[in-house]
C-alpha cells in the first residue's frame, strides 16, 4: 500500500519528526544513531526517516555499510514562504497601523 503525501505541515506536525531535524540540524547522523535517540522501533523510525525523505527534508547517502542521513533546504522552501507572505502581509498592516496613529496624534 502507497504511503500517502503529506504536506510540509504534516510532516513538521509530528514531535519525533521535529526532534529528527533539529538533531540533524547539529550534524549528519546515521539511521542508527538517529534512532538511538527516540523510544520507539527501528520501523517506526525508518517511517519517520522515510516522510522527511519524501518531503525533500533530508538526504539519505550510503557511505560504507551506513545510511547518514543530512538536512536539505528543499523541505524548507515551502515552509519559509509560506511564513515570508504572512511576515510580509502583517508587515504592510503595521505600517498602515503606524500612519493612521501618527496621523491621529498630529491631528
Amino acid at each position: 500500500m502507497a504511503q500517502p503525501t503529506l504536506d510540509v505541515f504534516q510532516v513538521i506536525a509530528d514531535p519525533s519528526r521535529r526532534k529528527m531535524l533539529t538533531l540533524l540540524s547539529e550534524e549528519s547522523l546515521t539511521i542508527n544513531s538517529l534512532a538511538e535517540n527516540f523510544d520507539m522501533s527501528r520501523p517506526a523510525v525508518s517511517k519517520h526517516i522515510k516522510i522527511l525523505y519524501s518531503a525533500g527534508f533530508i538526504s539519505i547517502k550510503d557511505i560504507g555499510r551506513e545510511r547518514y542521513c543530512t538536512l536539505k533546504q528543499e523541505g524548507f522552501n515551502e515552509l519559509q514562504q509560506w511564513i515570508s507572505f504572512f511576515d510580509k502581509f502583517w508587515t504592510s498592516k503595521l505600517k498602515k497601523l503606524e500612519f493612521l496613529l501618527n496621523k491621529k496624534l498630529s491631528d
